[in-house]
């Protein structure tokens, strides 16, 4: 079995636009909700979103290449050439048929989506753009990472709502530590911040109608009322150890269990035990050959929801028992939002920098004790701890459950 490392990484969220600047927001607690400007939200109950700010594409892409590609694919190929370029790899010198991609989305396309039906319905049939398809298509994220780099090892979109970012990385390290890959590109990515997308999770009660940006977004918080929709995407360049070695790489670090479940229970809410989020973490444990009172620090999937994080809570605590008391848990979606089939991406980004530099991100904003959410959630201001082993939880609707086991890279 191979070691599976962490040798690039690349980020695009709500509060930075690249891994080094996500980071530093992140461990000074920067709040990127705000209101929606990507369109009018006139007649709608949500006011608020974590946009990706000043983002203008042309800046990183170019125009004609840009067009050819919805928001989320356009998140994703940012996203993978930082992390190509994060790792200072020579891609001209690697067996490209042993490098894969495999980088999802949590709902795809639903930008081009609603442009083009409107086009459809007021312009005809004749009017619909021919790249409609494979412009609303989730598989395209990778596809069109594979293409721009030539790899032509496996090319998957795992799509498991939001955890979509976690099941992704979680696959791309098995095929990688059986001997599959080398090399791969791995996480997700989405864009989703539409009419549709906001009328429909708002329809479903998911979301905060709340007017506050410092009261919308507070996982664990006892007047928490729902989920705030972000966008973006994270992206890891993943290597086995041996390929990283032979190459000189810098390691960030290293992944060494993958837990994935269903619930099997509800199509929105978690099951009521926790039952499937404490497997998913058992089994990334357990794949890791670590005992549960090693873990340091658990980023929680925390998504502001009253039903996730009462339940999300109590599977930490039937696993670890007594011990989940002395682990710092947090969820950094208190500032970035739920960016959904990205979330576990950028999170899992959070965890290894987290395991780099010692530090471990706030959940933000977190005020009213809630008796059924009583961990230590790191509450407004994130701390300095050395620690050597986190958790990235992920929990989508479904039922599905990704857990990450990460481990701080000593040499």
């Amino acid at each position: 079995m191979n070691r599976v490392v962490i040798t690039g990484m690349g980020a695009i969220t709500p509060i930075g636009t690249n891994v080094e600047e996500f980071w530093k927001n992140s461990k000074i607690g920067v709040n990127g909700i705000d209101n929606i400007t990507l369109f009018d939200t006139e007649g709608f109950k949500v006011k608020l979103a974590a946009e990706v700010k000043n983002f203008n594409v042309e800046d990183y892409l170019d125009k004609r290449e840009a067009k050819r590609y919805d928001r989320f694919c356009q998140f994703a190929m940012i996203a993978a050439e930082e992390a190509v370029k994060n790792s200072d790899i020579d891609l001209d010198l690697i067996d490209k048929e042993r490098f894969g991609v495999v980088i999802g989305t949590g709902i795809g396309g639903f930008d081009t989506l609603e442009r083009e039906h409107k086009n459809l319905l007021t312009k005809g049939p004749r009017r619909v753009s021919p790249m409609v398809i494979p412009m609303i298509i989730g598989n395209m994220a990778s596809g069109n990472v594979a293409i721009k780099y030539g790899a032509k090892g496996p090319c998957l979109d795992v799509v498991t709502a939001c955890a979509t970012g976690s099941n992704s990385i979680g696959e791309a390290f098995r095929n990688l530590k059986h001997g599959y890959m080398d090399v791969a590109l791995a996480g997700g990515c989405e864009g989703s911040i539409t009419p549709l997308s906001v009328a429909g999770f708002t329809s479903l009660t998911a979301l905060n109608t709340g007017i506050d940006k410092d009261r919308a977004s507070i996982p664990f918080d006892k007047e928490r009322s729902g989920f705030v929709m972000g966008e973006g995407a994270g992206v890891l360049l993943l290597e086995t150890l041996e390929h990283a070695e032979k190459r000189g790489a810098k390691i960030l670090g290293e992944i060494i269990g993958y837990g994935s479940t269903c619930d099997a229970y509800h199509m929105t809410s978690p099951s009521v035990d926790g039952e499937g989020a404490k497997r998913s973490m058992e089994m990334a444990l357990r794949e890791g050959g670590i005992e549960k009172s090693l873990v340091g620090y658990i980023n929680a999937h925390g998504t502001s929801t009253p039903y996730n994080d009462k339940f999300e809570t109590l599977a930490i605590k039937n696993l670890f028992e007594k011990d989940a008391y002395n682990i710092p848990v947090s969820s950094t979606k208190s500032m970035t939002g739920h960016l959904l089939g990205a979330a576990g991406a950028v999170e899992s980004i959070v965890c290894i920098k987290a395991l780099e530099e010692g530090f471990i991100p706030a959940t933000l904003n977190l005020r009213v004790k809630d008796e059924e959410c009583d961990l230590d959630y790191v509450s407004n201001e994130g701390r300095k701890k050395d620690i050597k082993y986190a958790l990235s939880n992920s929990l989508g609707f479904g039922g599905h459950n990704a857990t990450l086991l990460f481990k701080k890279w000593e040499e």
